[in-house]
């Protein structure tokens, strides 16, 4: 059966996304370079041959396009598969049974997961708080540090909420006290600028699907001279930190997505982008009642906005949306399908009715002013349809026309 594309007052809709923080769309920039690495140029970048040594060639060109994005050697960069795989690699490459992880309670499940793992195997972690605005108090970080404290591993932008941490605070606390620091900057990579030796931490994830490279590649950061034990044991790839042949393909589209990430910084594409993101907000903030930013006043990434709308459920709207052509998200992909509230927003404080009527809106380089328009429409429409519908906004309204 053929797909019904979504109408709206009786007209066909293109469909619009807005869930870049899930995953970006491949770059078509990014395609072409990585084309001829499927068919033509399909060395092992192992092999000594000149088919190897091409490919070779195009991996090491693809660790200064990576290296230039974060101001680092591009020796420092090891390739992996994606974001789970660096920030999984940074804590169990770091700590043994009987360290110490300081860590913070808004963290991506790939570190809190793992968090919790290392709990498990003998390591001591503290689960930092973070404010009802979602920031974590440099402060806190060092009232936590002990004897053991081995590493600290605070995000650098909020996947849920675009909110910014004070890393390069953190940085500074985590060398004072000669303790390896690790940042997840998954959401923050072609979004901000990235200085590595300002913030001065040890190692730094980045996922190539969050910045319109393909899913299955990124890279972890690891700071000349940091001693860590590979998660994989084989070959001597990646000078040995990370064994398992090279997908080229996927290095290849990540060094052009963060050579187009960085021009993107100072060219007006992350302006604009931010431009679109604040009209998105007041739009919605002026149409609708009861509804607000989770997260404002904090430095966020210019694409993203977490917004609550009180009285329904938010997995409703995300379902209403999409029949309608609008792609948003409840959360963080990861826990599509989870029946329990956003962590991040719980972290933060909300009221469980409010955390769960929260949608975040994360805009793509391609989103477009008339993206805007129309979204604006949808959201507005879905949101007074379903609290027509919704129990929960008829006992409200009583109770307001009660008192």
């Amino acid at each position: 059966m053929a797909r019904r594309e979504p109408r709206y007052n009786g007209i066909m809709m293109r469909r619009i996304y807005m869930d870049a923080n899930a995953t970006t769309p491949l770059l078509p920039e990014v395609l072409e370079a990585m084309r001829p690495f499927f068919i033509d140029s399909f060395g092992n970048a192992s092999s000594i041959h000149q088919h190897g040594q091409h490919a070779r060639a195009a991996v090491e060109r693809a660790r200064e396009q990576v290296a230039a994005l974060l101001n680092c050697r591009p020796a420092e960069i090891v390739f992996t598969s994606g974001g789970t795989e660096s920030d999984n690699t940074a804590i169990f490459g770091i700590l043994r049974p009987g360290d110490h992880l300081i860590t913070s309670a808004i963290e991506h499940h790939a570190i809190l997961h793992s968090a919790h793992k290392a709990q498990e195997r003998g390591i001591d972690v503290t689960f930092l708080p973070v404010s009802g605005s979602g920031v974590v108090d440099p402060f806190d970080v060092y009232r936590a540090l002990k004897p053991n404290t081995k590493l600290i591993s605070i995000m650098m932008a909020n996947n849920e909420t675009g909110v910014v941490q004070p890393v390069e605070q953190i940085g500074k606390i985590a060398a004072e006290a000669e303790v390896a620091f690790h940042t997840d900057a998954v959401q923050a990579a072609g979004k901000i600028p990235i200085d590595v030796k300002a913030i001065g931490c040890h190692m730094l994830s980045i996922s190539g699907h969050k910045l319109h490279a393909p899913q299955g590649i990124g890279i972890l950061y690891v700071r000349r001279g940091t001693r860590f034990e590979p998660l994989f044991f084989g070959g001597a790839h990646e000078r040995q930190r990370r064994a398992g042949t090279e997908n080229v393909p996927g290095i290849v589209g990540l060094g052009k997505a963060a050579e187009i990430a960085r021009a993107a910084l100072t060219d007006g594409t992350d302006d604009r982008i931010g431009i679109l993101r604040d009209r998105l907000e007041q739009g919605l903030l002026s149409k609708i009642e009861e509804c607000g930013i989770n997260g404002e006043g904090q430095p966020r990434v210019p694409n993203t906005t977490n917004l609550y709308f009180d009285h329904l459920e938010g997995e409703a709207l995300v379902i209403a949306l999409d029949l309608k052509g609008l792609a948003v998200s409840g959360g963080s992909a990861c826990s599509s399908g989870s029946t329990e509230p956003s962590h991040v927003l719980k972290a933060m404080g909300l009221p469980l009715a409010r955390s769960r009527a929260s949608l975040r809106f994360s805009l793509t380089r391609q989103n477009t002013d008339a993206d805007i328009d129309t979204a604006l429409e949808l959201v507005h429409a879905a949101v007074a349809r379903l609290r027509e519908l919704s129990p929960i906004y008829k006992k409200h309204l009583a109770e307001v026309v009660s008192n």
